[in-house]
């Protein structure tokens, strides 16, 4: 990754645009691990591939040189006064050892094994993320029991995974045998009696607390003991899920990434009583599904969205300050090999969802320097949610 910290280094207004929101993004990770949290290679494969970054960030901090990255930080937080600017001491340890992130993490963890019996897994929801995580069990051999509000839906499901299959078949990865084995692990249901045999219980219904704590206390009165109970939120607590069963030892999260059958990151989020036999299970099964899990803690933002949305919260401030367009930024960044500009990513989010996550990492840690950019507010006011209705930063 040398091209990129050549880009990074370079003297040009795009490469300082680049270095302004990128620091702060490398030291919030450096933070992270720091803290506990998540493991230095569980933080870099969160990134790389729960968004497609070419480098993970404290892979990038050893490509960079940690020195490197302090004067930065330090010449950045000079400027603004920001506590988020100013170098963790961790970072500040490496530059003065010559120790790396890579040197931390040479031995890593043992190959998780499966400590629950995992033969039939349920599904509770219709929608676009169920219908992928469905598919991502059948295709991996599972017998699937999926859980619909009407016979509508439950065809729904069986049409977009059959659409899916269909390319793949088109596209040589699959034969038309392989796509019927895959059709006939499904079973659709519209009673969540149908769960009973189930060994896990994934949903993946609407973002709304409520609506889960109900599901929640419903699939404790239907599974099976031992039967392990996920949900795919990317920002409830987990906890509040647990409390709702009498079995909060088997609950756990498993945060897919959309489109969850292409994918590969599964966030794997303990909740405080989650049982060590359950987490382990639950990360086996994502390898066994050709997943990456990744490890972490029941907060806001888990590890993605803690350290994309802050990221992407800034440029929108460097705009507002003057600091680029909206397409010199987005190209700048684009320059330093990420896949999209933070307005092009913000766009395909959703600004409204963008907002609601920025609102919940800033009830969570406080950080005055992660208040929403009054941009953001003001696009999300006025309905220019991204291409979803046509406009937002760019107009499509």
């Amino acid at each position: 990754m040398q091209e990129i910290a050549d880009r990074l280094a370079a003297s040009d207004p795009a490469a300082e645009i680049a270095r302004k929101l990128l620091l702060p993004y490398l030291n919030h990770a450096a933070t992270m691990y720091e803290s506990g949290y998540a493991t230095a290679a569980d933080i870099d494969a969160s990134m790389r591939f729960g968004c497609g970054y070419p480098i993970g960030p404290l892979a990038l901090v050893d490509a960079l040189g940690a020195q490197t990255v302090v004067t930065g930080l330090d010449k950045l937080y000079a400027e603004t006064g920001d506590e988020l600017h100013q170098p963790v001491a961790v970072l500040s340890a490496q530059a003065a050892d010559g120790t790396t992130f890579a040197a931390a993490t040479a031995d890593g963890d043992a190959t998780p094994q499966l400590r629950h019996e995992i033969n039939r897994v349920g599904v509770v929801g219709t929608g676009t993320m169920a219908s992928g995580i469905v598919e991502v069990f059948a295709k991996a051999g599972y017998d699937v029991t999926f859980v619909g509000r009407g016979e509508d839906k439950i065809a729904g499901v069986v049409a977009a995974i059959t659409k899916s299959l269909d390319k793949a078949v088109s596209r040589g990865k699959l034969d038309e045998d392989g796509k019927a084995a895959v059709l006939g692990r499904l079973t659709g249901a519209t009673e969540r009696e149908a769960l009973a045999d189930a060994d896990i219980i994934v949903e993946a219904i609407a973002e709304d607390l409520d609506i889960k704590l109900a599901l929640f206390a419903d699939l404790d009165r239907i599974a099976k003991p031992g039967a392990i109970l996920a949900t795919t939120t990317s920002s409830l607590s987990i906890n509040a899920c647990a409390a709702a069963t009498s079995r909060p030892q088997d609950v756990i999260g498993m945060h897919f990434f959309n489109p969850a059958a292409v994918m590969k990151l599964v966030e794997v989020v303990t909740a405080d009583a989650t049982s060590v036999e359950v987490d382990e299970t639950v990360r086996a099964l994502c390898l066994a599904t050709g997943k990456h899990p990744v490890s972490c803690g029941d907060r806001a933002g888990f590890i993605v969205n803690a350290l994309l949305f802050p990221y992407l919260n800034d440029a929108i401030k460097l705009h507002e300050a003057d600091g680029g367009s909206l397409d010199e930024i987005d190209e700048a960044l684009k320059a330093t090999k990420l896949p999209m500009g933070p307005f092009q990513l913000l766009d395909v989010v959703g600004n409204d969802v963008s907002l609601a996550i920025q609102q919940s990492l800033v009830g969570t840690f406080g950080h005055a320097g992660w208040q929403p950019a009054p941009t953001l507010e003001r696009l999300v006011a006025e309905g220019k949610l991204g291409r979803k209705t046509g406009e937002g930063f760019h107009t499509y």
